[in-house]
């Protein structure tokens, strides 16, 4: 059963159309993928569901519920975090008060038995940071201010976690780091997580995603298993470049 649903969402921008109609649901316990060309509509899609922006038309519902007008705010307490293509951490600030301001503004609801500093901490360790905690993001590599990020967002003990572009600035070991931390945190019975992430690494998508729902002019022209995305003609043909993304990707996500 799906936790999050987008339906029918269209979003104008004047004359311009960055969504047209679009559909996507994720469920709990899977990381799901949205994929497509740049300008498809995948950041907007997620502006959408997260409340940054309210749609043209169209409904977003979370566990059933029709969240379309809640203000940002309300989802987050709801269970929705995200993180952002263009970093949007506090530079100024170390790894560790980046996530304790999280853990703070969510004390009280999500993390009332345990101590501030010990899940900030615990955060940080989960994405591989803990011994940078003291040091000012805006000095670190781009690749773990982006953890820093994915820690905050963690931190807020979500339901529904969207990642928008994770594995940008990342190296390879880093990127396989993060893949087999997603799927842990979706396969862990007691998160009861759905993970929703847009990303071009198409390796790291086929690696990862239980399903994947292809965005083009901001419509889904394909959703399925990473093998029947990769079978799609009009995938292909839109995004992943003809039959030799079907050859560099053999047997992934199988």
């Amino acid at each position: 059963m799906a936790l999050l649903e987008a339906e029918h969402v269209v979003m104008r921008f004047g004359g311009v159309v960055a969504l047209d109609g679009a559909s996507v649901d994720i469920a709990p316990g899977e990381v799901t993928g949205l994929i497509g060309p740049n300008g498809a509509g995948k950041t907007t899609l997620f502006n959408v569901v997260t409340g940054l922006l309210a749609p043209t038309s169209g409904t977003v519902r979370f566990d059933g519920a029709d969240i379309t007008r809640a203000a940002m705010a309300k989802r987050s307490q709801m269970g929705i975090a995200r993180t952002f293509q263009k970093l949007e951490a506090f530079n100024t600030l170390s790894a560790f008060d980046n996530v304790r301001v999280a853990v703070e503004k969510n004390r009280r609801a999500k993390w009332k038995h345990r101590r501030v500093n010990d899940v900030a901490h615990e955060m940080l360790d989960k994405v591989g940071l803990g011994d940078v905690a003291d040091v000012t993001v805006g000095t670190l590599p781009t690749g773990s201010a982006r953890l820093v990020e994915l820690a905050r967002a963690l931190a807020c003990r979500p339901r529904v976690l969207l990642l928008d572009e994770p594995s940008s600035g990342l190296n390879e070991e880093e990127t396989s780091s993060i893949g087999r931390m997603l799927l842990e945190l979706v396969d862990d019975k007691g998160n009861d997580l759905a993970v929703l992430l847009v990303e071009h690494d198409m390796s790291f998508v086929m690696g990862v995603c239980a399903r994947i729902h292809v965005l083009d002019f901001g419509q889904v022209i394909a959703s399925g298993t990473a093998l029947e995305v990769q079978a799609d003609a009009a995938v292909r043909a839109a995004y992943l470049g003809g039959d030799e993304f079907r050859g560099a990707y053999a047997g992934v996500g199988q």
